[in-house]
């Protein structure tokens, strides 16, 4: 068995050797040879060269053993193509370049054409498919229509989510035209994805905890799970809705194969909750990988044996990995995970 089908056979639940591991924005600041890529261009011009960005995907391949790569995008690259662009402030974060804040910005959102319009984005995942070849996993990703939505009504990252919730609550034909908008777009844009090569989908409700408990349905999940519907078992969808694990059987009706959940959860209970039919990843904490080799081999077995080689479970990180992680330590991390039988 190898990594791809050590990966996909994970996702569908069926019992493997070893767990398949990778982490979360795997390719990123922690990595010297980023870094000097970042010298010479700005993030949005290595995601939108799709040599870069498969240079970019492939430089963790190229340094660890990982079972799978993940495209090296950005998930707002849906509002941009949409007609919402987005540019990353000098004093750090997010921008949006306006905020949607009436119907008539969203009336104005376009969401057909997304093949053309994010072409580069399969451009590169081609590239990566050809050199990965048959051994190892691609993966696809993009936010959830909820996540995006926040963004684009909020004009970038926020504390309290009001402007979207004001929507919700009292403009709710206008937040759901803008969520049919969003809706629309990732299907296309997945399903673009998927015939680049990617061998599965992870979505990511990053800001899904904004929403109150009882209404986490209506505000997020009913879309995700009519995106994953549109999937038709293509390739396996992957859930992350960091903070949210307490919904863990609004998490599994969406239909998703694999939930994933952040650092905070413990993961036997998590599992046992979602059932033996889907599979579970994560979830080790991220800031171990700043810590020492012992500490990174200490938790991940402890995640390892909780586990106790569950068919369906991939090991990840419960976040995406920091800058100021170890190169020694991501090491030890997958040095441990693949001495795990």
């Amino acid at each position: 068995m190898n990594d791809r089908e050590r990966f996909l056979a994970a996702c569908n639940c069926q019992a493997v050797d070893r767990p398949p591991v990778w982490i979360m924005r795997q390719a990123g600041r922690y990595l010297p040879e980023y870094r000097r890529l970042k010298k010479k261009y700005s993030f949005l011009e290595l995601a939108q060269t799709p040599e870069l960005a498969a240079r970019v995907t492939l430089q963790p391949m190229q340094r660890y053993a990982f079972d799978a790569a993940i495209t090296f995008s950005d998930i707002l690259v849906i509002p941009e193509a949409l007609g919402q662009p987005y540019r990353f402030k000098e004093t750090g974060g997010i921008e949006m370049e306006f905020r949607i804040e009436n119907r008539g910005l969203i009336d104005q959102l376009d969401p057909t054409g997304m093949r053309e319009k994010l072409g580069y984005v399969a451009e590169a995942q081609q590239i990566v498919r050809r050199e990965l070849g048959d051994s190892k996993a691609l993966l696809g990703f993009g936010g959830s229509p909820w996540t995006l939505a926040t963004y684009m009504v909020e004009g970038g990252h926020s504390t309290n989510f009001t402007e979207i919730k004001n929507l919700f609550f009292n403009h709710r034909s206008d937040f759901e035209a803008l969520m049919e908008k969003i809706t629309a777009a990732l299907v296309d844009y997945f399903h673009m994805q998927i015939d680049a090569g990617v061998d599965a989908l992870q979505i990511f409700d990053s800001w899904g905890a904004a929403c109150a408990g009882a209404l986490y349905g209506e505000m997020s999940l009913c879309w995700v799970r009519r995106i994953i519907d549109a999937m038709d078992n293509r390739v396996p969808v992957i859930l992350f809705a960091k903070g949210m694990a307490a919904n863990a059987a609004a998490l599994a009706s969406t239909g998703a194969k694999v939930l994933s959940v952040d650092w905070t959860v413990d993961l036997t209970d998590f599992a046992d909750r979602v059932g033996p039919k889907i599979a579970v990843q994560g979830n080790l904490d991220p800031v171990v990988l700043n810590t020492e080799p012992e500490i990174v081999r200490r938790e991940t077995d402890r995640i390892l044996d909780s586990m106790n080689k569950r068919p369906g479970h991939i090991f990840n990180l419960g976040h995406g990995i920091l800058p100021s992680a170890k190169l020694e330590n991501v090491e030890t991390l997958l040095q441990t995970v693949h001495t795990s039988l």
